[in-house]
């Protein structure tokens, strides 16, 4: 059976998250709705990343099975015929059976936006964490740079994951700031749950003054979830994309 691969872009402010739960509207569910109101079989819709309540994406990857004769661009269109506004297919293809978008990706791109404005704006509020108090910037790339390269970030993991190994690689963690938008951008071969969140909330407390910026090391080393920073708000985050061999 052909393997479709997607790569969908959505706003999840309305939605509890990319996978489907039991009472509640979720990406995952609206995808699947819509792809087999198209092909007029159910499927069922794997995502490269669970994305909570309230974040957004605009690589999210993902796969279905599925026999249909609709030449892949018109399925396309006749999917986003079907999809609500703030979810579209980018792009699709056809790959082989064995692909998969989650165990497949070597590197993941997320970005978490900060308004660090005295006055809130209501044209970001969906897509920026309001954050209305100083931040030093320069203190927040220099606890960045103890995040980079292969640790245990057990102390940037919530609780509730089940994951077999808490130890991931981070390529790179740029902070950058345009105005009053400061822009954090991470890449690295996987992320643990709410683990991008919480290395913001705890970049905000540095910047903020409230924590050390060598603190960040320690804190690592500690694995300790409670030194860490709270977990930002999930309106800041985006998966950006994906990346394959």
């Amino acid at each position: 059976m052909p393997r479709f691969k997607l790569i969908v872009a959505y706003d999840g402010t309305n939605y509890h998250g990319f996978q489907k739960q039991n009472n509640a509207l979720s990406i995952q569910e609206v995808l699947e709705k819509s792809i087999a109101a198209i092909i007029q079989q159910p499927v069922e819709v794997i995502g490269a990343g669970r994305t909570d309540t309230g974040v957004h994406a605009r690589g999210q990857c993902c796969v279905f099975d599925a026999e249909t004769s609709i030449p892949v661009y018109n399925l396309i269109k006749a999917i986003n015929s079907k999809l609500p506004k703030d979810i579209v297919v980018k792009n699709m293809e056809v790959v082989s059976g064995d692909f998969h978008p989650r165990y497949g990706a070597k590197h993941k791109t997320y970005r978490y936006q900060i308004l660090n404005s005295k006055i809130r704006d209501p044209f970001s509020y969906k897509y920026a964490y309001f954050y209305p108090y100083e931040l030093d910037i320069s203190l927040m790339r220099e606890a960045a740079e103890y995040i980079v390269g292969e640790h245990d970030f057990k102390c940037f993991c919530s609780a509730g994951s089940s994951v077999n190994s808490t130890v991931r690689t981070v390529y790179d963690l740029q902070v950058t700031q345009q105005d009053d938008l400061i822009t954090i951008e991470i890449c690295g071969n996987g992320f643990l749950y709410n683990m991008v969140r919480i290395i913001a909330g705890t970049l905000i407390q540095v910047g903020s003054n409230k924590l050390p910026a060598e603190a960040v090391k320690n804190i690592i080393a500690s694995k300790d979830r409670g030194l860490a920073g709270p977990t930002a708000p999930p309106e800041g985050l985006m998966m950006l994309k994906i990346d394959y061999d």
